[in-house]
């Protein structure tokens, strides 16, 4: 179980088997939400089956996808920090999917008995930060095309390595919001790599047929 999940990696497998054993088992559908920015925030949720789509709103009423999380991740992990806080972002199921749920009672105990435990979380919010930095820098400094090309990868690696076959189970409106762009960009960027035969685009999903040649091109080694 420790494999399972990156967040317990570090863990006595005893502990882990505790935790996980209180934890309550969840399954959401496709296009179900999670829970709510402002809701409050009081369970921290790893992520067993399917991807999870990490979305905040903006003062204007534009939604923005920040992340996408896939099997072995983890989200909510700042209600195990900042309890008295809410939520800050909406967590949606991009496609049928099933999540362990921890309260934040019961890792606090897990945290009184084994002190190291908050080094883990520390890690984890230390990588969301690495991750939000490179987001901002490719956003200030990567053209749109090769953002949109890249987030089309990381969304297929939520599930391991690419592979022909893959599904991106997403619009190209939410493909937009994460790769920071328009909708007609992103439109235009697959309509090429269809092109190219990297891809083949159907109904709110796209399916890579060529992932090495996409990764290529999304490291702009070509045009």
């Amino acid at each position: 179980m420790r494999e399972e999940f990156a967040l317990l990696a570090g863990l006595e497998e005893q502990d882990v088997a505790e935790l996980t054993e209180r934890a309550r088992r969840r399954r959401f559908a496709a296009g179900e939400v999670v829970f709510h920015a402002g809701d409050p925030a009081d369970t921290l949720h790893l992520v067993r089956a399917g991807r999870f789509a990490v979305r905040i709103t903006t003062e204007f009423g534009a939604t923005a996808t920040l992340n996408v999380v896939g099997p072995g991740g983890a989200f909510g992990e700042l209600a195990l920090l900042t309890p008295q806080a809410p939520r800050s972002a909406t967590v949606a199921a991009l496609e049928d999917g099933e999540t362990l749920s921890i309260h934040q009672l019961d890792f606090d105990r897990l945290r009184r008995r084994r002190p190291q435990t908050d080094a883990l979380l520390v890690g984890v919010l230390a990588q969301r930060v690495r991750e939000l930095s490179e987001q901002l820098v490719e956003a200030l400094h990567i053209p749109a095309d090769t953002r949109v090309r890249r987030r089309l990868l990381d969304v297929v690696s939520a599930y391991g390595e690419a592979e022909a076959g893959a599904v991106v189970p997403l619009t190209q409106e939410e493909l937009a919001s994460l790769a920071g762009t328009s909708r007609a960009t992103v439109n235009r960027v697959l309509r090429d790599e269809q092109a190219r035969g990297a891809l083949e685009l159907s109904r709110g999903r796209t399916t890579l047929l060529d992932p090495d040649a996409l990764a290529q091109r999304a490291r702009g080694a070509f045009g």
